[in-house]
């Protein structure tokens, strides 16, 4: 990364171009026989007005000039200029430094300082935790993890659905037929979907129904003392519920302020915005015509005073700003409320907060399923227990078919199994949707988590086997036997390990946990190519312990990326 750096310094200065444009070209190309980094000159041939070519051999002969650690050749083809770099002076600087930083290394301080607010995760009370609440839960953990790597103070909130409309409709269900359930049994909220269910049914043969949902969240809203017991009840079965999940999926929070928290909060927003003259009256009800800047006006309070979705959220975005100062605001949430955010940000931004321009949605794509869509009011609904279930015992079957003998299978199943999930689902393109497969998703010999989780194990394997026969790996790069690693599927190795912060960093400046999944999977392949072509517990002590470094560098970033997307690293499968 030194040596990148100085580069990014030499090329900017002999160019006349900013550090932050050639280091966003300078990149690695997919064609490794071209060189370890290349510099294509297109982008800058409109910049510099001068041909691509000109540059790049421009680009080249100021590198010559200077002095740059392990450079090995600089070469001008075209309008790309390619770098390459002495093999083994970088194997010693990159197995070195990950010998030296252990599991920080790709961590850096670049957030020290900084203050980040995660709103993710945010099911509903009183409902299920479905697999609907996947994506939100874990990419916003797993971006909370990359930016803690890198020294940022994260702000971890659970944003609760505790307050709206739809516990209005609940507590009227409640008090018509909650002596038909069981919130005392082992699936309360299961017996609040029912109710939840009911109520919709019986609504569409008596609208009045929906009325009284509204009516009863009023007096909610009021502080009515039968209405705040009945849904102080149901929030409290519910946070029993999410814990459980939260706890098997490894997720935690600084806070679960959820929207009820800010029902003291809103008026002064209000207020603001009246003052400043943006709420105008709409068929009874408030709002802030968005229509001159191309969003459909957004409401604040309805024709009955009660608050809305929007209004909460503009509350919670002053609220956090006021006691975290942050420097950005993250709302992990899917992509059909870009439409909502957009309206909250920019009435954020009328109303003079010059911060608003930090909150950022970081939106992402749906899960399907053969099920068809779900829908809490039909019922329809695939509880992400159930999965996770269904995964660990679809691992269990393939442990006791190939590894019987495993003393603690239980427990490894159990890490396989939801690691095979949520590694899945941070391997996809965050704004991507995708389709719920088994057979995807479980594969041990594919780009999953299986697969990654089983490499480290057999890493791990090599290992023991060393220390069993007295070989251990070298402690010191500088004393590597090269000759070991010169082979393409050591280097490739080795350029997955040198390549390894920039995708870190890369995952956390684009808030996109799957960068940092795909560079472990091509890790995994790496190395089993090269388990499979190289000998590592050879006889020669010095060739020996060097793949053995090799083995334990690969096996620590391995555990590293996995801990940053929140799954275990098994030492055994």
């Amino acid at each position: 990364m030194n040596e990148r750096h100085r580069i990014v310094q030499i090329l900017s200065q002999g160019l006349g171009v900013g550090t932050e444009e050639i280091d966003t070209l300078l990149e690695i190309p997919s064609d490794r026989s071209r060189g370890d980094l290349a510099l294509p000159c297109f982008r800058l041939a409109g910049v510099l007005k001068r041909p691509p070519a000109d540059i790049a051999k421009q680009a080249a002969a100021d590198l010559s000039e200077k002095a740059v650690a392990g450079l090995a050749s600089v070469e001008a083809v075209g309008g790309y200029l390619n770098i390459r770099f002495d093999p083994a002076v970088q194997a010693k600087k990159v197995l070195q430094a990950i010998l030296d930083q252990g599991e920080r290394y790709g961590s850096n301080e670049v957030g020290a300082g900084k203050t980040v607010v995660l709103d993710y995760s945010s099911p509903n009370i009183a409902k299920p935790f479905s697999v609907g609440h996947l994506r939100s839960t874990v990419i916003g953990a797993s971006v909370g993890n990359l930016l803690a790597f890198q020294g940022y103070r994260c702000v971890r909130i659970n944003h609760l659905g505790d307050w709206g409309t739809q516990f209005g409709k609940l507590i009227v269900a409640y008090r018509k037929w909650g002596e038909e359930v069981d919130l005392e049994g082992p699936s309360p909220i299961k017996a609040l979907l029912k109710l939840y269910v009911r109520f919709h049914d019986e609504a569409e043969a008596d609208p009045s129904l929906e009325d009284q949902g509204r009516e009863w969240f009023k007096r909610l809203e009021d502080g009515d003392p039968e209405a705040t017991s009945i849904w102080e009840r149901f929030k409290s079965l519910s946070l029993v519920e999410f814990q459980r999940m939260y706890d098997r999926l490894g997720v935690e929070f600084d806070t679960y302020s959820g929207e009820s928290f800010y029902n003291d909060k809103m008026q002064p927003v209000i207020d603001r915005l009246q003052e400043k003259g943006l709420l105008v009256e709409s068929r009874g009800a408030k709002i802030v015509d968005l229509e001159p800047h191309g969003l459909t006006p957004i409401i604040i309070q309805r024709s009955d005073d009660a608050s809305l979705y929007a209004t909460r959220d503009l509350a919670a975005a002053c609220y956090r700003h006021e006691t975290y100062a942050f420097d950005k605001n993250l709302y992990f949430v899917a992509t059909q409320q870009n439409e909502h955010f957009k309206q909250v940000f920019k009435t954020l931004e009328l109303l003079g907060e010059p911060w608003a321009k930090d909150c950022v949605h970081v939106a992402f794509g749906l899960i399907s399923f053969a099920e068809g869509v779900m829908s809490s009011r039909k019922g329809k609904v695939i509880f992400l227990e159930d999965v996770l279930d269904q995964a660990v015992e679809r691992v269990d079957r393939i442990i006791a078919e190939k590894n019987p003998e495993l003393p603690n299978r239980t427990e490894v199943a159990e890490q396989v199994g939801v690691g095979a999930i949520r590694f899945y689902d941070l391997s996809r393109r965050r704004i991507k949707d995708w389709v719920f497969d088994w057979a995807r998703i479980l594969n041990f010999d594919g780009d999953t988590g299986p697969y990654v989780m089983y490499t480290h194990a057999r890493l791990s394997s090599i290992l023991r086997k060393g220390v069993e026969r007295g070989m251990s790996p070298l402690r010191e790069a500088a004393s590597i036997e090269f000759s070991a690693l010169d082979n393409p599927e050591a280097i490739e190795i080795l350029k997955d390990l040198e390549n390894f912060p920039r995708a870190i960093s890369r995952a956390a400046e684009e808030y996109e946990p799957s960068i940092l999944a795909q560079t472990l999977v091509d890790i995994a392949d790496h190395a089993n190519r090269f388990y499979n072509a190289h000998h590592v517990l050879v006889e020669q002590p010095s060739v020996a312990g060097t793949r053995l470094l090799l083995v334990a560098c690969v096996r620590t970033l391995l555990r590293t990326g996995l801990g940053l997307l929140g799954i275990a690293a098994p030492e055994e499968m």
